[in-house]
């Protein structure tokens, strides 16, 4: 239950109205704008009157509070996209995301049919970010092998998942040791 509200303090909620209004106008620049961010300003300032000590600046509560609201709503709305007539939404699209998923199923599938130690040179190299020395290294064999095995794997993958060339992305991209679509 709300405690009783002086009627001096509503008076001087109302009286503040022409000052938020001018305060709105000169933040936003529209007059019925203003309007909307004046309203809201009072209705915060009413909800939350048991914040509010009388005998403070109730001016500089309410400019705060009406500040707070514009810079807030202002936040919101440069993310959203102006599209009365939906033109832009309809050039939007996304992927059904279990497509994804069952691209990442068919994946791990193929992948376990891999050779063993292809699999290991894909994985360490592709998937695991180690370069081909490193990957050599760890596997105890030279440079060049790890770079067949990879090559080897890459293009074994293409193949089992049914992709053309124009699907896997090049040599030089970070997922074409996986062989993982342009797409995805």
């Amino acid at each position: 239950m709300r405690p009783k509200v002086s009627a001096s303090l509503r008076d001087s909620l109302v009286a503040e109205m022409s000052n938020l209004r001018a305060f709105a106008v000169s933040l936003c620049g529209d007059k019925e704008r203003a309007d909307d961010l004046v309203q809201e300003t009072l209705f915060k300032a009413w909800n939350h009157l048991d914040s509010f000590r009388e005998g403070t600046n109730l001016k500089a509560w309410l400019f705060t509070i009406l500040r707070n609201t514009y810079f807030s709503e202002r936040r919101k709305r440069r993310r959203e996209v102006e599209d009365a007539d939906g033109s832009y939404a309809a050039r939007l699209s996304t992927h059904p995301e279990q497509y994804g998923h069952m691209d990442m199923q068919d994946f791990r599938n193929v992948l376990t049919r891999l050779p063993a130690d292809q699999r290991e040179a894909l994985i360490l190299v592709g998937a695991a970010g180690f370069s081909y020395e490193e990957a050599a290294d760890i596997c105890g064999c030279a440079v060049g092998t790890i770079k067949s095995r990879v090559n080897r794997a890459r293009n074994r993958l293409a193949d089992m998942l049914g992709l053309s060339e124009s699907d896997v992305a090049p040599e030089d991209s970070p997922t074409a040791p996986i062989g993982i679509p342009r797409t995805a």
